[in-house]
């Protein structure tokens, strides 16, 4: 299991990384790696729709329920975490959002950028930032929910995060990869991505 950016990893499947299966979080990469005959045809599975949040760690002065996005511009803010939007559908969401909100400008000096978005949360968890956006299935991780709370941001403020998968043609162990993604499709796999957001 690797964990990164999704436009990273695109990258490296474009230029031959050996993995079997390919779990972005922008069905729009995988689809690319089908329609380049990189991937199996017909593999391709939306499996999720994300969501974001801005998340303070606990003990924060801002109240983030109450402000939501302006919670950004709280006095006590100096570096806001978010996934880099160069190669993260985090990042691109949560650049999105704050131009929704008409505070991207007040705040693009002080964002740090995560190279994904699990990088991203880690920065607020740790004070390498006060505030962040990150994943709403992050902040309700029991580690990540018992450490800061959360304002979900409304799904009309940024471009929809379709999730998608793909099996790879150069996958060593597709058999075993079709059973993992028949798992995925199936009732229990779609229940455990509903109920971890």
């Amino acid at each position: 299991l690797s964990l990164g950016s999704s436009g990273n990893f695109f990258a490296q499947l474009s230029n031959g990384a050996p993995f079997d299966l390919f779990f972005s979080a922008d069905i729009g990469y995988p689809k690319k790696l089908e329609e380049a005959g990189l991937a199996e045809s017909g593999t391709l599975y939306r499996y999720a729709v994300g969501r974001i949040v801005v998340w303070v760690p606990k003990g924060s002065p801002i109240d983030v329920g109450a402000l939501g996005m302006k919670a950004l511009q709280h006095p006590s803010v100096k570096k806001i975490a978010i996934a880099n939007p160069k190669h993260a559908p985090y990042g691109r969401a949560a650049v999105a959002a704050m131009e929704h909100f008409k505070v991207y400008e007040a705040v693009k000096g002080n964002l740090v950028l995560g190279e994904n978005i699990s990088q991203t949360a880690q920065f607020v968890q740790t004070g390498g930032a006060d505030i962040g956006i990150i994943a709403f299935s992050l902040a309700v991780a029991p580690a990540v929910r018992e450490a800061g709370l959360f304002w979900e941001v409304p799904p009309e403020a940024y471009p929809r995060l379709e999730q998608g998968v793909v099996i790879m043609r150069t996958a060593k162990n597709s058999k075993t990869a079709r059973v993992f993604l028949d798992y995925v499709r199936g009732p229990e796999g779609r229940g455990i991505f509903a109920r971890h957001g």
